[in-house]
C-alpha cells in the first residue's frame, strides 16, 4: 500500500459535551461543527484534519448502526491514511486482507465524497484507508 499522507486524526468522542469541552475549551482547538456533534478543523498546523468523531457516528459509518458492537473494543481515536486515488482504496484493502487483517467495512464512497474502508489496529484504533478528494485538490469539502 502506498500511503500519500495522513488525512486526519482525532479522538472518538462521547455523546455529551465532555470531548468538545476538553479539546475546544481546555486545549483551544478552533472547531467547526460539520454535522451534529462532529467537530472538525483543518486549522491545526501539521494535520490535514483533526476532528472529534462521536462513537455513535463512527459505529454508523463502520457497522451501519449507531451502537458500537459489544464484541469489539471501543476505539478511543481514529486515523485515516490517504492513498493516491479512489481506485487505490480497494487494492489497499485487498493487500491488508491478504496479510490476515480483518476489514470492518469494504471500500465505498461516503455521502460526502470520500472513498474509504476501515479496520481496527491491535491497540483498538479505528483505522481508515481512504481517498479524500479535497485534500488532493479534487473538490470541495
Amino acid at each position: 500500500m502506498d500511503i500519500a499522507f495522513i488525512a486526519g486524526f482525532g479522538p472518538i468522542g462521547t455523546v455529551d459535551a465532555a470531548s468538545h469541552d476538553f479539546w475546544a475549551g481546555a486545549i483551544g482547538i478552533p472547531f467547526h461543527e460539520n454535522a451534529p456533534r462532529y467537530f472538525h478543523t483543518e486549522e491545526v498546523e501539521g494535520a490535514k484534519a483533526f476532528a472529534i468523531w462521536p462513537l455513535d457516528q463512527a459505529a454508523e459509518a463502520t457497522f451501519g448502526t449507531s451502537e458500537w458492537p459489544a464484541d469489539r473494543p471501543v476505539p478511543q481515536a481514529w486515523i485515516e491514511f490517504d492513498v493516491a486515488s479512489p481506485e487505490a482504496v480497494g487494492p489497499a484493502v485487498d493487500e491488508l486482507r491478504a496479510k490476515g487483517l480483518e476489514i470492518l467495512v469494504e471500500a465505498h464512497e461516503e455521502p460526502w465524497g470520500q472513498t474509504t474502508s476501515r479496520l481496527m489496529s491491535p491497540e483498538g484504533l479505528l483505522v481508515g484507508v481512504s481517498y479524500t478528494p479535497w485534500m488532493h485538490g479534487d473538490g470541495a469539502a
